[in-house]
């Protein structure tokens, strides 16, 4: 699904037009960017969590020159954890998971 989706469908839903739901959305994702790029933590409930987590610095390999390490310094990345509901919900599409219900 793509943000021009998600806008056709929050459109059609809800009878606003497209440029409305456009602007809505655009700017509830550029406040989630802007809070997370100053390292804070967006909770939202029923839907999940996005936080800032450093990395540690480590060694990695270049498959194609085994011989040289490379060093990989420490950065900071966007972690995700799904809510409870999402994580029933995705759950479901595990194959595993519907036999065992079955």
């Amino acid at each position: 699904m793509t943000k021009r989706d998600l806008v056709l469908r929050i459109s059609e839903e809800t009878g606003l037009n497209q440029q409305q739901v456009l602007d809505v959305v655009q700017k509830t994702l550029d406040h989630i960017s802007a809070a997370l790029a100053r390292g804070e933590t967006i909770e939202l409930r029923n839907f999940g969590v996005f936080e800032v987590r450093v990395r540690k610095a480590r060694i990695g390999r270049n498959p194609n020159a085994p011989e040289h390490d490379v060093r990989i310094p420490p950065r900071a990345v966007v972690k995700f954890k799904p809510g409870k509901e999402m994580r029933e919900e995705v759950i479901k599409l595990t194959p595993e998971a519907n036999k065992a219900r079955s």
